[in-house]
């Protein structure tokens, strides 16, 4: 796992598959999705490596269900009872009291899916101590807006840092190859009305589930796509 340095108090933790943010407010920590199952001991060593405690962990928001996002949460979660935030439509799936729907592929994402998605281990059920709507404000960050934006998933949320100019997109948007719309949607077309409504943020650093982050001038970039798209 690679640790990179987004801001002197944001850090992105990168897996083999997808990846992670760690937000710090003085010695409070969030911890912003949580890679596969399995990624506890390389997060836990990130942390450390930081200057902080895993007890440092005041709470784990997870973008949406996929088990990349939530892998491991529940062991986090283990460590000193730090509180799991995911927005409701999504909960149930993550608590594994049913299954997630599987994506609507289009021809062009079956291959690839197939190559990346297909064979990733399944998440293990992970309690969420509170469920999320839209609109909520978290305390971390100077008030980090809950934004839910479907089209990924039912529950996907991005989390505004309007303080900060700071916006965490999950897998609405990525930047792999270009900035644009994630891949393995739900429901493809929300997805991109999801990616237009993010793009009117007041936003100077993106950060995606996918991809590398945009520092200084991300709301311009991501109108820039939305454009292209056009």
């Amino acid at each position: 796992m690679d640790v990179v340095e987004v801001l002197p108090h944001l850090h992105m933790f990168r897996f083999a598959v997808g990846q992670a943010y760690l937000w710090r407010d003085g010695t409070s920590l969030t911890l912003i999705d949580t890679g596969l199952p399995g990624s506890g001991p390389e997060i836990a060593e990130a942390v450390r490596g930081l200057g902080h405690d895993t007890g440092d962990i005041a709470r784990i928001v997870l973008t949406h269900f996929h088990q990349d996002h939530v892998g491991s949460a529940a062991e986090v979660r283990s460590w000193h009872g730090a509180p799991v935030l995911a927005h409701e439509a999504d909960a149930p799936i993550i608590r594994g009291e049913r299954p997630g729907p599987p994506p609507v592929l289009a021809d062009w994402e079956k291959p690839l899916f197939e190559s990346v998605a297909s064979g990733l281990p399944e998440a293990p059920p992970t309690p969420v101590d509170r469920e999320l709507a839209d609109s909520e404000v978290l305390d971390f960050g100077g008030g980090a807006r809950v934004l839910l934006r479907p089209g990924h998933t039912d529950g996907s949320i991005a989390i505004h840092l309007p303080a900060h100019q700071v916006l965490f997109t999950g897998d609405t948007i990525a930047n792999v190859q270009h900035l644009g719309v994630g891949v393995f949607n739900l429901d493809t077309a929300r997805t991109v009305e999801s990616f237009r409504d993010l793009s009117e943020l007041d936003t100077e650093i993106a950060c995606f589930g996918h991809g590398d982050p945009i520092i200084g001038g991300a709301g311009a970039a991501l109108r820039a796509a939305v454009a292209a798209m056009d």
